[in-house]
């Protein structure tokens, strides 16, 4: 449905560079990445306010690359959200239905179904100035789907909404999404792409370093970057001797002597390896297991999650562990205690 292919603009010292991506109809798509990474600029090269240096852009087959922002069938809503300050709710929605031969009626259906969709109904004679930040947005929301377009672009929507707000407005575009409008949201919050997405892509300085499913992109990252981006904790330096196996396991020495054993053989000499903290067992004495890489540790801390319970756990690294409330109270587990960590080989990806 749109493509983008290699896709690349310079805009004074900054870059951003051959990105290309493909999405269906339905489509929703979660663009991750720092302040400054480019996100933004690629919302408004696929709007059409800024022009690519290189690389198209692809909606239906059909190459809309120099098309204006009128001719194509794309809104986008900033985070400042942008409305008319001296134009009541009413009419920053019905704004974009102006140029369109619609009758009094037709206007007004609009009007209704969107206020009613984006749970805006009760503040039509309201202005801008009076409205909190999650009606305001709800509103934008509303006045962009007015013109009914066939991609939604949303620049941080969530960003600036409270922790209820942020749930309702989240609520309210899988919505949209369940109904088939297809969507790119860009966003720097891990945690509002894995609760969104179908799709995830992930910019680093301009350049589109992975995409993908969100379980692929978290479970399997290709860097570093990607990993402490995705909120994994547990990543280590590590050296590998030449040759040296155990067991048909390779092994990486971290900084401070902690031995990790894994199945896939390094390239390197040094390389960053990743233990998800789902992945890592806790027991109260040693246990007779396939879980290979096994350590006496400490508890330093406890953290509580919204899908579960956080241990920060000392060995000679480290480790971050995720578990359930259920093994957390089973356990009995709290500050200093002391505990066995367990993770298999398997669990260990290289970066």
């Amino acid at each position: 449905m749109l493509e983008i292919k290699e896709l690349g603009v310079k805009l004074g010292s900054f870059s951003l560079e051959n990105v290309s991506l493909k999405l269906e109809k339905g489509d929703y798509l979660t663009v991750l990445g720092l302040s400054g990474a480019g996100k933004t600029v690629l919302l408004e090269l696929i709007a059409g306010l800024i022009k690519p240096h290189k690389g198209t852009v692809w909606l239906h087959n059909k190459n809309i690359t120099q098309s204006s922002i009128q001719k194509r069938p794309i809104g986008l809503v900033y985070q400042d959200m942008a409305l008319f300050p001296h134009m009541s709710v009413k009419k920053n929605i019905t704004y974009p239905l102006r140029s369109q031969k619609l009758t009094r009626d037709e206007k007004q259906r609009i009007l209704n179904n969107l206020a009613r969709e984006c749970k805006v109904d009760h503040l039509l004679n309201r202005y801008p100035g009076t409205l909190s930040g999650g009606e305001a947005q709800r509103v934008a929301l509303a006045r962009t789907l007015a013109s009914e377009p066939e991609v939604l672009l949303l620049d941080e929507p969530l960003a600036s909404l409270d922790v209820k707000l942020r749930q309702e407005l989240r609520d309210l575009l899988k919505q949209i999404n369940q109904k088939g409008k297809t969507i790119i949201h860009v966003t720097h919050d891990y945690m509002e792409a894995a609760t969104l997405s179908k799709n995830l892509a992930i910019i680093e300085n301009g350049k589109l370093i992975q995409w993908g499913r969100p379980t692929e992109v978290f479970r399997n990252p290709v860097s570093e970057f990607v990993a402490r981006f995705s909120g994994i904790k547990n990543i280590f330096p590590c050296t590998f001797k030449e040759h040296e196996t155990n067991n048909g396991l390779y092994i990486g020495y971290t900084p401070k002597g902690e031995e990790i054993r894994l199945l896939n053989k390094p390239s390197t000499k040094e390389s960053f390896v990743m233990i998800p903290g789902e992945d890592i067992i806790i027991s109260e004495s040693k246990l007779e297991t396939s879980a290979i890489n096994q350590y006496q540790a400490r508890i330093k801390e406890i953290f509580t999650l919204n899908y579960g319970v956080e241990i920060m756990a000392e060995a000679r690294e480290q480790f971050s562990i995720v578990i359930t409330r259920r093994s957390l109270d089973k356990l009995h587990l709290e500050p200093g205690k002391d505990i066995w960590i367990n993770f298999k080989a398997s669990a260990v990806k290289l970066l």
